[in-house]
């Protein structure tokens, strides 16, 4: 197979009791699995059969596209979550209060996006094409790629995330979650955004 479901960075018990071993199980196990398991099926012996993931994100459409993005999203998605706690670079605390104020205003405006999100997508902080951090929700499988937008950071709101933990309750799953975020793999990001550019 050419695509392989990543090894996440921390065991499935890691994130308890924000994200449950139970929800890392299915969310990981069965949904992100399946994602690269579909994705493989449906690009063999297709003009996508040796491509990169991100060459099919921004080339293909339909379920190829989907499941493509859908696999990169999950990918973002673990790393940008951490067991421990983590602190931003200087440079991205910076940013933070450059184009929000503080971390706390960051933190307001983006689980706000995230938790008045109808149905099912992402939410993600971005590097927008002006340098600046900017806020970013993608349906379903939609992502920043697509749109040729660096993603520094993600949230996952479809319910397949949360639902065995917090039931309908969104906003508590969005309270867990920023506990959660590795904070040292946004900071790379950013950081390798900026190499990049220059």
């Amino acid at each position: 197979m050419k695509f392989e479901l990543m090894n996440l960075p921390y065991a499935q018990t890691a994130l308890e009791p924000h994200l449950s071993a139970e929800t890392l199980s299915y969310h990981y196990g069965k949904h992100h699995a399946g994602y690269v398991n579909k994705l493989n099926a449906l690009i063999e012996g297709t003009q996508y059969a040796d491509k990169s993931l991100e060459d099919i994100i921004t080339q293909a459409d339909g379920s190829i596209f989907n499941n493509a993005a859908q696999v990169f999203n999950h990918d973002f998605y673990w790393y940008g979550l951490s067991p421990v706690p983590t602190t931003t670079s200087l440079k991205l605390l910076n940013q933070i209060r450059q184009d929000f104020g503080s971390l706390a205003q960051l933190k307001e405006a983006f689980l706000s996006a995230a938790s008045g999100f109808f149905g099912s997508g992402w939410i993600w902080l971005i590097l927008s094409d002006n340098g600046n951090l900017a806020i970013e929700t993608t349906s379903n499988a939609d992502t920043p790629l697509r749109h040729g937008h660096i993603p520094l950071l993600t949230c996952d709101v479809w319910e397949h995330a949360y639902y065995i933990d917090y039931r309908n309750a969104r906003p508590d799953y969005l309270e867990s979650w920023w506990e959660l975020v590795n904070w040292e793999f946004v900071s790379d990001n950013l950081a390798h955004a900026a190499d990049t550019s220059s």
